[in-house]
């Protein structure tokens, strides 16, 4: 497995990779979700490039970039152990040189809700390094785990309008046992805060029963249900919604048409934020 921290071993060491490419993004503090990206990568029969970046401009003043968990030993050992091809791994500097014009990217119709409210200009910063990850390393297919679903949506949508010639594949979440997914930022937890973050999967849980056990058509009776098995268990909740599974549109009824739809949850307990969705399947009418 080689590694590069330049642009230019990237471009290098990219023109020598034979076949098709697959690139993972990520952040670092590598778990069982990003493994299982590069686990289907391979299986699907790519070489597989992972980037390692924790990148700034997708932080608020007031987020934890500064203390955002950097493992680079055990997440390179991860790769190597999960046959990885290549990691790329540059420095702020090399990804944004300092007194470079800033490009904006963005899908305003999707990033400007949800995350995208609570975050300003959170995900102007993702579509932006995911932009430039693509230029760098001209991969065929991207892979994205379905825990940050808006994120999926958005690159989906990026990559579609700009016609850009890669091929996005959304992976399902991976859970732990007990429902709670997989996220770097459960390292924050304590016991105790693991055990209130249950309540995120049971709320979701919550909504998939009523969506398709009980039929239940009324989004705000999903959500309202969805909010108190969260504050129940002490959480503090930043949204609990039922959307239109494409373009995460408000919804006024919830149709049994065969159409999905996706409740969403961002709740933090103590300090720390967690996000999570699940998709649900309304029941057709007979």
């Amino acid at each position: 497995m080689w590694t590069a921290t330049t642009v230019e071993e990237l471009r290098r060491l990219r023109a020598s990779t034979p076949g098709s490419v697959a690139l993972v993004p990520t952040m670092g503090a590598l778990h069982a979700g990003h493994v299982s990206l590069f686990e289907a990568a391979r299986a699907d029969g790519h070489a597989v490039m992972v980037s390692i970046f924790v990148n700034p401009t997708q932080f608020g003043p007031n987020e934890d970039f500064d203390r955002y968990p950097r493992p680079l030993e055990q997440d390179l050992a991860a790769c190597r152990h999960a046959g990885v091809t290549g990691v790329f791994r540059p420095t702020v500097d090399e990804i944004y040189p300092p007194g470079q014009l800033e490009c904006l990217v963005t899908v305003p119709v999707l990033a400007d809700i949800l995350e995208g409210a609570h975050r300003p200009g959170h995900f102007a910063g993702v579509c932006r390094v995911v932009a430039k990850l693509f230029n760098l390393v001209q991969p065929d297919v991207a892979y994205f785990g379905q825990k940050d679903y808006q994120q999926l949506r958005i690159i989906e949508a990026m990559t579609q309008d700009l016609a850009m010639p890669v091929r996005i594949v959304g992976r399902p979440t991976v859970r732990e046992p007990q429902g709670l997914a997989m996220s770097s930022r459960n390292a924050y937890l304590t016991a105790e805060q693991r055990r209130q973050a249950l309540a995120i999967y049971r709320s979701l849980g919550k909504a998939k029963n009523l969506v398709e056990a009980d039929r239940e058509r009324d989004p705000s009776v999903v959500e309202s249900a969805m909010q108190w098995v969260l504050r129940e268990n002490g959480l503090q909740v930043d949204y609990a919604v039922v959307r239109d599974a494409r373009a995460l549109a408000p919804l006024q009824r919830i149709e049994p048409r065969g159409l999905d739809v996706v409740a969403l949850v961002a709740a933090r307990v103590g300090n720390v934020r967690l996000i999570d969705n699940m998709v649900l399947k309304p029941p057709m009418n007979t």
